[in-house]
């Protein structure tokens, strides 16, 4: 689904590569935790190591380093646990054994240092227009590195680009749910399950302003003071725009007007397609590779500006 030659094709004939080409392995219908992690390659455990001055001196700092590669993947104070793949994706196996889920794909970030996994939930897909489909994702992820914590949260994917989308409102139940490494992070990460199985009411709450977005038109003017603010350019007038930021907004406008699933009639000119279109460049053109693009979007810079995109577009649709 996610990696290889393996394509989407629209009710437009367009075809879409997901974000994650290249950094994620398509799982073929793992039923267990250790088939998924055996398919994705992630069978491999981090490890604490000494670490040492030049003059020999040991220090109370630790090198987590990948037991396969050697790669290092971060330095840790002596309290922080490594908290192995297996341990942290078999939060999944109740939703896998109870026919709730379904393993779709998973892979790591930064040789190691961030590992993933999708799980597609059993449940409808929410239709935004005719023809135009979001599918409901439980995205676990885990760091190596020292700096993320364990979570777990619903990531929202529109079918016809495979863009991943921001998920609306600021509740507990609709963020990813942090755990902090220690020695008591399996118990924690045992109670996200309840704060998980209410999330679906969020998330068809989110889908409503997805139509919402679609019931609404856009005019030019609109949509370039739109792209300003999200690009953080809303106090700069166009004539005074660095070169780089025009050269961005063109790319979006393009996007907008003509990318993955939003020509579509219901689509097309509609705040929907303007959100879209900057979910698009986030998922597939902002970003040195695929890696750093899906590492920002998931964890960095570029999940604050999705995030903003969305929040602005239904604050100027209203």
């Amino acid at each position: 689904m996610f990696t290889g030659v393996t394509r989407f094709e629209d009710n437009a004939g367009i075809s879409a590569t997901a974000p994650w080409e290249g950094v994620g392995k398509k799982l073929d219908q793992p039923e267990s935790v250790a088939e998924a992690i055996d398919q994705a390659g992630l069978n491999w455990r981090a490890e604490k190591q000494e670490l040492f001055l030049e003059d020999g001196t040991g220090i109370s700092h630790k090198a987590v380093v990948r037991s396969d590669t050697q790669d290092v993947l971060g330095v840790v104070g002596p309290r922080w646990t490594p908290y192995q793949n297996a341990d942290a994706f078999n939060w999944f196996q109740p939703f896998i054994d109870g026919k709730e889920a379904v393993f779709s794909t998973a892979g790591c970030l930064k040789k190691g240092a961030i590992v993933w996994i999708l799980a597609k939930l059993n449940r409808d897909n929410a239709e935004i227009v005719r023809g135009d489909e979001i599918e409901k994702y439980l995205l676990l992820s885990n760091s190596h590195d020292g700096k993320l914590s364990v979570r777990v949260g619903f990531t929202p994917i529109r079918i016809v680009c495979v863009n991943t989308l921001h998920m609306a409102h600021s509740s507990a139940r609709s963020q990813m749910v942090r755990v902090r490494h220690g020695a008591n992070v399996q118990s924690n990460v045992d109670s996200l399950q309840d704060v998980i199985n209410a999330a679906d009411a969020n998330f068809e709450s989110t889908a409503e302003q997805y139509r919402f977005l679609a019931s609404r038109q856009i005019n030019s003017q609109d949509l370039n003071d739109y792209v300003k603010i999200v690009l953080g350019k809303e106090k700069v007038e166009s004539a005074d725009l660095a070169t780089r930021t025009k050269n961005q907004m063109q790319d979006i406008i393009a996007l907008v007007e003509s990318g993955r699933g939003n020509n579509a009639p219901n689509v097309s000119g509609t705040w929907w397609a303007a959100y879209n279109g900057v979910t698009e460049w986030l998922n597939y053109n902002r970003g040195r590779n695929a890696d750093n693009r899906l590492t920002s979007l998931w964890f960095g810079p570029n999940a604050s500006v999705n995030k903003l995109a969305f929040e602005t577009a239904v604050e100027l649709a209203a």
